[in-house]
């Protein structure tokens, strides 16, 4: 039956069962990270990272998946409750939370095959043919039944899906692939240093994303293999796939975008310089990921709020924001935004300036305050006249953390505000 009969795909994507690995903290983020694992960090304006991995998946017509938490989970179980928890299970869609709870052991998730291992059972009585693992810190559009298909017609037993990166941003980062010309994975290795090029272009090489599709009792038969090895590290990129590519069939899957026409995206954000980047990324006219195309919807769970407010049109007093994304629940009052993304229930001061920034929910930015090229952390309340992001040695003074590029977090810790604040 041919791949792009609807009827077929909808049956492949109906024996699914989707892993998200959600317990990861994200060091890279430093403060971003204190009271939140990185895939319940805030993204777009109203977003978690998370979104995407489930809105993939939902819009994919994978139903069925399990959100597997680790590191600070409350606020992403908080999440996943109120924006995800309202499916069906009679009708065959779940979303569950999978915690660590020492299902097969004695440890926490030791990596992210145990994470799967330590599940079997949860994922037996779903009885899927194929099991899908994502990783749920990434940004990015992508129709998994495409990938899945792919999977099945080429009789892999695992695929893992990939995406071109110049070889200096894939050394020490990601996982680097080398294919045949039939695009089944010949060799393997986990964030090296010297990357191998692709043979076609040696500007960049083909690195995995985290998301792998597998036959169903091939992966069980694996991860007990993995698990019974006493020097593995229980992760699929440094043991899983090395170890099976010469004796199984392991293929790669391209990634192409959900959408025609539109050129394949995903973002790692997990450096404050990259999320920096890929938000303010979404403030182009014809932005490279395009949230407000409704052909592939991004949910969410988003708070009822009123709509944004802009106050006082005086010559020295207008209220106004240009080249940005304003949220509900903000109120902008004679003040001057540029080129920044806010959040939920952000307040701007009389005659205060900000520029180039992203600033998460509830802050206040006080009257005749300065910032740009800054991250404010949710719940920031910044002092009148406060000037940040205009002197480097200034900030590092005040304790703020600059990083290489010049950016700059704040969060409330650092202001001197009470710490452990609602997320």
């Amino acid at each position: 039956m041919p791949s792009n009969n609807p009827r077929y795909i909808s049956n492949l994507t109906r024996d699914t069962y989707a892993i998200i690995l959600a317990g990861g903290r994200g060091s890279r983020l430093h403060e971003l990270t204190d009271w939140r694992a990185k895939p319940a960090v805030y993204f777009g304006g109203q977003f978690r990272i998370i979104d995407f991995a489930l809105s993939n998946c939902i819009n994919s017509g994978v139903r069925r998946v399990g959100v597997v938490t680790q590191y600070k989970s409350h606020s992403l179980i908080r999440h996943l409750s109120r924006g995800w928890g309202h499916f069906k299970r009679e009708l065959g869609e779940s979303v569950e939370i999978l915690p660590a709870s020492q299902r097969y052991s004695d440890s926490w998730y030791q990596g992210t095959a145990d994470a799967v291992f330590q599940n079997l059972d949860i994922i037996r009585h779903e009885m899927p043919k194929y099991v899908m693992i994502l990783s749920g810190d990434h940004i990015y559009r992508m129709d998994y039944a495409g990938l899945i298909a792919a999977h099945v017609e080429r009789g892999a037993e695992m695929t893992v899906s990939c995406i071109e990166v110049p070889v200096p941003e894939a050394a020490g980062s990601f996982g680097v692939m080398a294919v045949d010309e039939e695009q089944r994975v010949i060799g393997f290795e986990e964030k090296p240093n010297a990357p191998q090029c692709l043979p076609e272009d040696p500007e960049h090489c083909l690195a995995s994303m985290g998301n792998y599709v597998f036959d169903a009792e091939f992966l069980f038969d694996q991860l007990k293999q993995d698990a019974a090895r006493a020097d593995s590290d229980r992760d699929f990129g440094k043991n899983i796939i090395p170890s099976i590519i010469q004796n199984h069939k392991v293929y790669a899957y391209r990634h192409r975008s959900a959408l025609d026409n539109e050129p394949p995206y995903w973002r790692d954000v997990g450096s404050l310089d990259s999320f920096y980047q890929a938000n303010m990324e979404l403030l182009q006219p014809t932005p490279p990921l395009n949230l407000y195309d409704q052909r592939w919807p991004i949910w969410s769970y988003l708070e009822q709020l009123p709509p944004a407010k802009f106050v006082f049109d005086d010559d020295d007093r207008r209220g106004s924001a240009v080249d940005s994304i304003v949220s509900s629940g903000c109120i902008i009052s004679g003040a001057t935004v540029r080129r920044c993304v806010l959040f939920n229930r952000v307040r701007v001061q009389d005659y205060a300036l900000v520029e180039d920034s992203v600033i998460l929910p509830n802050v206040e930015i006080g009257r005749g305050a300065q910032i740009r090229n800054a991250i404010l952390e949710r719940g920031c309340e910044v002092p009148a006249n406060m000037v940040i992001g205009y002197d480097r040695l200034q900030d590092k003074a005040r304790g703020f953390r600059v990083t290489d590029q010049g950016r700059v977090l704040v969060t409330r810790e650092m202001l001197g505000l009470k710490v452990g604040y609602e997320d």
